[in-house]
């Protein structure tokens, strides 16, 4: 196993990456990070330190599969993409997928590679499946919103008692940004407006007017689905939903797994985040081996 940076073309400059070449003629596998600012590695300067992509492709590694993991347009290493990585819409992030795709073919002389997107990085797997993507082999959804993300935010914010005062707000925020009408955030309550700044509004837009089962029923390559059931950020109800839409797919429930892919063994949401900051956690084994088997299995 080596690991050795990598680069795609971007808008006005390079966007970086990671390749780990597991050998020649290996599978490889994309992988497309989550929400917010997280890095190649997972991580995010919003105290995740979890590093669930870099044990992610360590793991695949050790099993015979190569990865390329990534920092998006903008961010960290690929800041010369753009002049601002919040300027940045779900086309544009297809875009770029589709120029890992390239460069990834390029590098290893793979026929094509598999998309591995997690949470908000599923949504753009499956964009870019949709889209006229060549050399794509199939996708795997791991902790992928299985409804528009606007429904999902709105449940998370819902979930938590605390947010009780600001809700009525938040859901006006939602309802607008849904329907692709930007808000003046000084009006919002001073908590939310982190979440609903300016300068991210426009790629709210695009998010909330995907439709994640709508984009899965339409998809004919093989699709894993890889749910967590400590998962407190996306749940079940999101993994059948797409399984549903996609019943040709394969769904695996993953018990004592939460959102950053580590075991939880309690209902406690205090334990369950503090893995979030915890590198030294090792991934949950059975989404290394769930993903081995299904990528194994469908090269055959």
């Amino acid at each position: 196993m080596t690991s050795t940076d990598i680069s795609a073309k971007g808008p006005q400059g390079p966007l970086k990456g990671t390749f780990v070449d597991a050998g020649k003629g290996r599978p490889v596998v994309l992988i497309l990070p989550g929400s917010g600012p997280t890095d190649r590695d997972g991580n995010n300067p919003m105290g995740i330190k979890a590093a669930p992509y870099r044990l992610l492709a360590e793991g695949l590694a050790a099993a015979g599969i190569s990865s390329v993991r990534i920092d998006k347009r903008g961010l960290f290493a690929s800041a010369g993409a753009v002049p601002d990585g919040n300027a940045v819409t779900l086309a544009d992030y297809v875009t770029d997928t589709g120029a890992w795709v390239a460069a990834t073919r390029a590098r290893t002389g793979a026929p094509c590679v598999w998309l591995l997107g997690h949470s908000e990085g599923g949504l753009v797997a499956l964009a870019a499946a949709s889209a006229p993507t060549a050399g794509v082999c199939g996708l795997v959804l791991v902790a992928t919103p299985g409804r528009p993300l606007g429904v999902v935010m709105r449940e998370q914010l819902h979930a938590n008692p605390g947010n009780a005062p600001l809700l009525p707000a938040a859901d006006a925020a939602i309802d607008a940004l849904s329907a692709g009408q930007h808000v003046d955030v000084t009006t919002l309550p001073a908590p939310l407006q982190p979440l609903f700044r300016a300068n991210v509004q426009g790629f709210l837009i695009s998010l909330f007017a995907a439709d994640p089962v709508r984009m899965a029923a339409a998809i004919r390559l093989p699709m894993l689905i890889v749910q967590g059931e400590r998962d407190i950020q996306v749940g079940r109800a999101d993994a059948t939903a797409l399984k549903a839409a996609a019943p040709g797919a394969t769904l695996a429930m993953l018990p004592n797994v939460n959102h950053v892919l580590k075991l939880v063994e309690s209902d406690s949401r205090g334990a369950n985040l503090a893995t979030y900051a915890d590198p030294n956690v090792p991934l949950a084994p059975a989404v290394v081996s769930t993903v081995v088997g299904f990528i194994s299995e469908k090269r055959r």
